[in-house]
């Protein structure tokens, strides 16, 4: 059996075949870069942000969760740096009017460079290169000279007519409220950027009711807005997208320590998903943000190269002291432990923090990636076969079983229904009794669903049925009884 590369638009269309993503608003000629989650991408989303949550809050003593508002104070971004520094170097085309992220522009031409071969793939990393050191200096004529030096052309207008290159902040603005002003910024409120802030303004209530002790974290889910001006790449960078972060608050002069443990931590974790290590790298970051005094990216290879998965940050105590600053409230901890320097405890300090913050839908995008497969074999006969599956892991399917009756007669619909009704409240399961067993069984290939459960005569007779397995094909004959109990093994 061979495995065909497929083309990453196949994937897109196969998302939208079957129920996995949708593009917002489609019958209206959709909303660029934002979309819709189907009835199987939806479930496939939350069980991976389920499987997130368990292995922070739920496999930690000393890490809890919370729910943060979407809308905040817009002091908090003032105090966050997102009002003076959330922003991107852009430039526009002057023919094509179409405003671009320099970083994309740059790294589209490196693609088409790199598709050249072996010396536009040297070529595409020196460019790139020199792109992240001038990024990095924030030297941005040198910015707009490196893409007038490669010729980087408007893929609309196909010209090189550029402005200069201009910062331009990222976050959605909107009113707060339904009395009108004549003070247009008096009811201005933002689209929270990501959902950090919701924790570090919440830290001491956390640290408090919960009687916690450094060092701890604090997770969450939930959505982040950015008003990217070039999104591309399917839900790889979107408008609005799901964050799964965490911020564990240490003592001062622990960072590294910490931001070590955690960056491993998570690349392990991404493993236990059955992404292959192979698959993952980290890349540190040359030009650190505002708040960070160590950052790296753990990078996972995409159909279009390598990109970032996740974010480890030592963002040291920039958080807890501006929202300190701005709001006139103490972001203290006082820590009883004696320091062993000095013979006597801690004494009150402002937290260090190192965040590890992931994107769920870079993550669903990345499990998508890996499972999508087009197979083609030869069959004994010596005829041709093929089908389209997704070998998504069984832990985190979707659908775990189906339950197929193979006729829609002799009480067999019966015996099939009475097994779904013992196992959903256990996992997932499916029923269907259209189509011939071969059809039913590419679908439930081409969902995801890693085991089928045939009911047939033989079933009647000795309370047995036949059990599929996706990935291989295999068919066993296994007790009617023991179905669950085998599945439930299977995805645990």
């Amino acid at each position: 059996m061979a495995n065909e590369q497929y083309n990453f638009q196949e994937l897109i269309a196969h998302c939208k075949e079957y129920g996995y993503i949708f593009q917002s608003s489609e019958i209206y000629d959709g909303l660029a870069a934002v979309y819709d989650y189907g009835q199987n991408g939806a479930q496939l989303k939350k069980n991976i942000r389920d499987n997130w949550w368990k292995a922070m809050t739920q496999m930690h003593d000393n890490i809890v969760g919370i729910d943060a508002a979407i809308f905040m104070h817009p002091t908090t971004w003032k105090a966050s740096g997102h009002v003076d520094n959330f922003s991107d170097p852009m430039i526009d085309n002057k023919d094509s009017k179409k405003r671009y992220r320099v970083d994309h522009l740059i790294e589209g031409h490196a693609d088409l460079l790199k598709a050249k071969g072996p010396e536009g793939e040297k070529e595409a990393e020196l460019m790139l290169a020199q792109m992240e050191a001038l990024d990095a200096t924030a030297d941005y004529p040198g910015l707009k000279k490196l893409i007038e030096d490669y010729k980087i052309q408007c893929p609309i207008s196909k010209t090189c007519n550029w402005t200069d290159v201009r910062q331009f902040n990222l976050m959605f603005k909107t009113e707060f409220g339904a009395v009108a002003s004549e003070n247009p910024d008096e009811n201005m409120v933002y689209l929270r950027p990501e959902t950090a802030q919701g924790i570090f303004v919440n830290f001491l209530n956390v640290q408090k009711t919960g009687r916690m002790k450094i060092p701890f974290g604090i997770a969450q889910t939930g959505k982040a807005f950015r008003n990217e001006i070039v999104a591309r790449q399917f839900i790889f960078r979107m408008r609005e997208f799901e964050q799964m972060e965490m911020q564990f608050f240490i003592r001062p002069g622990t960072q590294m320590e910490w931001y070590n443990y955690w960056k491993e931590a998570r690349k392990k974790w991404h493993e236990s998903l059955g992404i292959p290590a192979g698959k993952l790298r980290f890349h540190n970051h040359v030009k650190l943000a505002h708040y960070a005094d160590a950052a790296l990216d753990i990078e996972f290879e995409f159909p279009f190269g390598w990109k970032e998965l996740e974010g480890i940050h030592s963002r040291t105590d920039f958080d807890l002291k501006n929202h300190q600053l701005y709001s006139k409230k103490k972001m203290q901890y006082f820590d009883n432990d004696v320091d062993p320097a000095t013979g006597k405890p801690y004494g009150n300090y402002i937290p260090y923090v190192v965040e590890t913050s992931v994107g769920l839908d870079r993550l669903v995008l990345t499990i998508l990636s890996l499972s999508y497969a087009e197979e083609k074999w030869t069959k004994e006969d010596g005829t041709e076969d093929s089908r389209a599956v997704l070998k998504i892991p069984a832990k985190i399917a979707p659908t775990k079983l189906a339950v197929l009756p193979l006729v829609k007669k002799d009480g067999l619909p019966e015996i099939a229904q009475a097994l779904v009704a013992e196992c959903r409240e256990s996992f997932h399961c499916f029923y269907e009794e259209k189509d011939t067993i071969g059809k039913r069984y590419r679908r439930m290939d081409a969902i995801g669903t890693p085991f089928c459960v045939t009911i047939d005569q033989q079933t009647k007779e000795d309370g047995t049925v036949t059990i599929r397995y996706r990935d291989t094909m295999v068919q066993e004959r296994i007790l009617l009884a023991e179905v669950k109990r085998i599945v439930q093994e299977k995805i645990s």
